[in-house]
Parts: structure tokens; sequence; C-alpha cells
């Protein structure tokens, strides 16, 4: 049978030393300010109820790793007894997997560091060049669990084999262990021990496992719900999807959705052949921009091409597929211009901005983004985005794109399915575990967005529909209602996608009942 590796970390033994860190940074090389393994301090109550908690944290070799099916290039992967490892060679640095873990597990290094400022003799001997500018993490030792299949020697019991962190632990906290065997250590604990494991709701089957009771000695539920105060056990903002990202989910919206819409124009009657190849132009330049912007944001930009290699589960792959088809057939239709080439972009357009809509989400270990409501909301906007310079081609060039009371209908509709879309967001997100720091964003945005990105455009595009095309300042109305609606668009990708990127952070449900006063152990022992 497939050993299943995993670890069961008990939190009454853990003193804080922080030598299974020491240990992971001596053994793996790791480079200034990268830690595979951590360990957070945690402290509860007001004096004289008091306890501290020492909580260690790391890649959790999750069973139903998120981070796996997200990479475009298959550099993550998941081996057949559970590991979870990285190939350095095919990585792009782009970040997916990092924003898709909800532990914290992963660092991208963009640069080389040195410990005392220039390259020690020791770090010359042990640099990891292959690291700069792709994602890393824990791998269990990977090398010594595959030196002990060799040598014939069982992790978890023999040290030489076993992960550092768990090698060195001075106060047996760590252990480590195969899971499918019944009888390993690991094991015998989690059947005989009360446990946890960390973010269980998402699915994810962690295979790290926390004890928090001692022999005759029940836990606590911990006070301080996870996400509820700033401290040790909250999400970091993320910062390797910053304005680049957003500038891909923005311009990716506004052109993706302007393709879309100008084919339903051209459907109606309400768009010339030749308008509509000279829309699609522009709406594959307003793309391009955006997906510069991408690039800009990879680190191994010279290995961009290996972005086609997950078309079976990473919607940034499926996404690069759109884009394959889409540009190529937007030169075809300017060339020569046909019913079954204006389909076929409308139709990879609308790929690529529901693909956008999935990217997004599934970064799991990111609360704002996982939303169910998340490819509806991006979907909704961008075909917004799509009438709203729909409606600012008519104000511009009123001779190429003719009025039609179907562009304000349109913008109507939309702009209140996106109010409404944006509402039912904001109201369920503490109910989604959208932790306070991004509610507090995402609330300092909602008037601007609903008087500029919503009410609006309402306003102005419901005149225009009533008047019809009758009244001389028309135009004017209909352009100030599409930059608005472009504006609002914007404004919440830029938030959501920078500003309320909060990650998941990390959960402590159940604590060891040690500390003082009301969070004392019980007595065990009777005074002779």
């Amino acid at each position: 049978m497939t050993e299943r590796w995993g670890m069961v970390i008990d939190l009454n033994r853990c003193v804080g030393c922080q030598t299974c860190t020491a240990a992971c940074k001596h053994h793996n090389d790791t480079a200034p300010g990268v830690q595979w393994r951590r360990v957070l301090d945690i402290e509860r109550g007001t004096f004289p109820d008091v306890q501290r908690v020492f909580l260690v944290v790391g890649c959790q070799h999750c069973a139903e790793p998120p981070c796996v099916p997200v990479c475009p290039t298959g550099a993550t992967k998941q081996r057949a007894d559970g590991l979870v490892t990285m190939d350095y060679d095919t990585c792009l640095g782009c970040g997916y997997c990092a924003v898709a873990c909800p532990y914290q597990a992963r660092t991208i290094a963009h640069e080389k560091e040195w410990y005392y400022g220039q390259e020690t003799v020791q770090e010359k001997h042990v640099a990891h060049d292959d690291r700069v500018g792709v994602a890393q993490k824990c791998n269990f030792c990977e090398d010594k669990l595959d030196d002990a299949k060799a040598r014939g020697l069982t992790p978890g019991v023999d040290l030489e084999v076993t992960p550092a962190c768990s090698a060195s632990c001075i106060a047996q906290a760590i252990h480590f262990g195969d899971f499918n065997d019944s009888e390993s250590n690991v094991s015998q604990l989690i059947r005989n021990n009360a446990n946890f494991q960390m973010h269980e709701e998402l699915g994810t089957d962690p295979q790290i496992r926390y004890v928090y009771e001692a022999a005759g000695i029940a836990g606590r539920d911990d006070e301080d719900p996870e996400g509820e105060a700033e401290g040790p056990l909250s999400g970091e903002l993320q910062t390797l999807w910053d304005y680049r990202a957003a500038m891909n989910f923005t311009l990716g919206g506004f052109g993706s959705g302007f393709a879309v819409i100008a084919y339903l124009m051209h459907l109606l009657g309400a768009l010339p052949e030749t308008t509509l190849t000279y829309f699609y132009a522009a709406a594959a330049a307003i793309m391009g921009v955006g997906l510069f912007f991408v690039f800009l944001e990879i680190a191994r930009k010279l290995r961009f091409a290996l972005v086609i290699l997950r078309p079976q589960s990473s919607w940034m792959t499926r996404e690069v597929y759109a884009v394959a088809v889409f540009f190529p057939a937007v030169l075809a239709d300017l060339i020569w211009p046909q019913g079954a080439l204006h389909l076929v972009v409308a139709l990879s357009a609308a790929g690529f901005l529901y693909s956008q809509g999935r990217i997004l989400q599934a970064g799991t270990g990111i609360p704002a983004w996982r939303v169910p409501a998340m490819p509806q909301m991006l979907v909704a906007t961008g075909l917004f985005e799509g009438v709203a310079l729909a409606a600012l081609a008519m104000a511009l060039f009123p001779a190429d794109a003719p009025f039609t009371a179907w562009v304000p209908a349109a913008g109507l509709v939309l702009a209140v399915l996106n109010a409404a879309l944006w509402w039912r967001y904001r109201g369920a997100a503490r109910a989604r575990g959208i932790g306070p720091q991004a509610r507090r964003e995402l609330a300092r945005i909602g008037p601007a967005l609903h008087l500029v990105g919503h009410a609006l455009p309402i306003g102005l595009f419901l005149v225009a529909f009533i008047a019809d095309g009758a009244a001389p300042w028309l135009g004017l109305g209909l352009g100030i209602g599409g930059a608005a609606a472009l504006v609002g668009g914007a404004l919440w990708k830029f938030t959501v996608i920078t500003r309320a990127s909060y990650s998941q952070g990390f959960a402590l449900p159940r604590m060891p009942q040690r500390g003082s006063g009301a969070r004392a152990a019980p007595v065990r022992f009777e005074a002779p």
C-alpha cells in the first residue's frame, strides 16, 4: 500500500523554541525571509485569565490541494504518497498557487538576498539559483523520504530520514509518519487523541493534524475566533497579484465584454459589418494591453509558453487557449470578414471573460475571491463594460456607430444586475468567511461604486432610452454614462484584487487547557 505521509502536532508540547524553523532553514538552505516552517506565538485572554499557545504552520500537503489544479504549467504536483512538490524548472512565478493556498505556505523570492549583505562561502556552496523567481514551499524533506525507501528505513522512526522539523523538535511536539499505516505513530495519535485539521471546512483534507488535549485534561474552544481580530492568526494582504493583475482583469473585462456586445449589436442589425470588425480590433487592443500587464507580473518571463500545459484543470491555461483563438480570429476577420469569423471572435471573447471569473474564484486562499458569485460578477461587469464602450463609441463616432435604443436598454438591465450582485456580495461577505480587514475595504468603496458605477449610468441610460435618439445632447449623456460604468468596474476590481485580498489566515478552533486563572489546567494530583 502506498504511504500517505503526514504530521501530528501536539499543541500541549510545543514550547515555541523555533528549533524546527532553524532546522528547516538549515536542511533546505532557504534564503533570508523565507520560512517553510513557522511557529506562531498566540496569546489569549485578559489578566489573570490568560493563555499562550504556539502553533506550528506550513504546507499541509492536502489530500485535495487547491494549489495543484490552478498551476498552468504543472510545476506544482502531487506525488502518489500525497506530497505536494514543486518543479522549479517549469514554474513561471505567476503566484497562482500562492493565492490558491489557504495556509500561506508559499513564497516567491524575486531577487537573491544574503544574510550578511554579501554572499558568504557557505551561501555560495548551497546556493539554489533555481528557486529565484519561482514558488517554493515545504516538501516534507522529500529527499529524506526518498532516501528512506532506498535504505529500508522508516520516516518518523529513524531520525536521519525524518523531516528536519520533526527530527529536531526538542519537545517531541512534531510527529511524522504514514497515515495509511494504522499502526504508525501518527495513526495511533489521531486515533487516541482529540484532534483537528486547519480549515477543514474548505475540503482540502490537510495532512497535518493538531492534538489539543493532554492526559486527563480536555481542551477548550478558542474564544477569539480566527479572522475577527488582527494578530498572529489574521491573514496578511497578498502582494503577489498587484496592480498588474488588476489591470489584466480590468482591461480584459473591457475588451472581451466589448467584443461580445459588438457581436450582439451586429446580430440585431444595429452595427454594420465594417464597424463590427473595427470594434473587434479595438477590443483586441484593449485585451492585449491587459495581457501585457500579466506578462510583466510573471517572474520567469522566458517560460511563458509553458502556460499551455494544464488545460485539464487550470483556468489560467484555458484563458490562454481562448486568447490563442481570439487574436488570430480578429485578424482574419479584418482581412476577410464573414459571419463564421464574427461568431468565433465573440465566442472566444466570451470564453476569455468566463475564464477570468473562474481564475479569480479559484484563488481559494483569498476569501474575497473564492465566493461562488465571483464568476457571475466578473461576467456581468464585463458585459456592462462592453455596453459602456459601445455607448462611448456612439457618442464619439455617431456616423460609424449610429444610435440604437438597444444599447441604453442593455445598459439599464446590466447596471441593475451589477448593483444587485455587489449588494449580495457585500451582504454575504461575513458568512462567506471574508475577514474584517477585507470587509472594511469593500465597505469603503460601496457609496462611490453605487453612485458612479450604478446610479449614474442607470439615470443617463434611462434618459437616452426614453429620448430614443431625438435629443441633441444624447451623445454627451451616453458618453458620460459609459465612462461612469467603466470607472465603477475598474474601482471594484482594483479594490477586490489589491486591497481586499487578505489571505485566509490561520485557524485555532480548539486550544489546550493551560494558562492561568480560568484558563489554567485543572489540578491532577492531590497534595499529600
